[in-house]
């Protein structure tokens, strides 16, 4: 039985360090990293204008996101609104859904978005929307 345990041990154990040093050597940004420094060049290109409560969501070709512990939604390529949480929308990050419940057709400051597991559907995590700091194009 020892020498059973030994012959599977053996293996499992240098693949483990195979698998560890394959990882230590791959420094690509993963894919919040990527995603931070997409939207760090879009508002570089934009200009912030003053916060506002409340953004219309009846535009169809706009987007929402979770990046980090913001939420980004993109109205179009020209305006983009950026707004603050506390955490805990960040399971966008692994692949999760982002759900917002919406009374109409405004996205409004202490709006809750819920992330939802993509293959399960189980509800993952909530955060509370902020204010939103609009960017425009100069």
């Amino acid at each position: 039985m020892r020498k059973m345990l030994l012959y599977f041990a053996i293996p499992a154990l240098a693949g483990g360090a195979v698998m560890t040093a394959a990882t230590a050597t791959d420094s690509r940004p993963g894919p919040l990293a990527r995603e931070q420094a997409r939207v760090a060049s879009d508002l570089a290109r934009l200009t912030p204008r003053p916060d506002v409560d409340c953004i219309d969501t009846r535009r169809n070709d706009g987007s929402l996101r979770a990046v980090g512990r913001q939420l980004i939604y993109r109205q179009n390529r020209n305006k983009i609104f950026v707004s603050n949480t506390a955490g805990g929308c960040e399971g966008v990050a692994r692949g999760d859904v982002l759900v917002t419940r919406q009374f109409g057709t405004r996205l409004c400051r202490g709006d809750i978005a819920q992330t939802v597991d993509r293959t399960v559907g189980f509800p993952t995590g909530s955060c509370a929307i902020g204010r939103f700091t609009p960017y425009t194009k100069r």
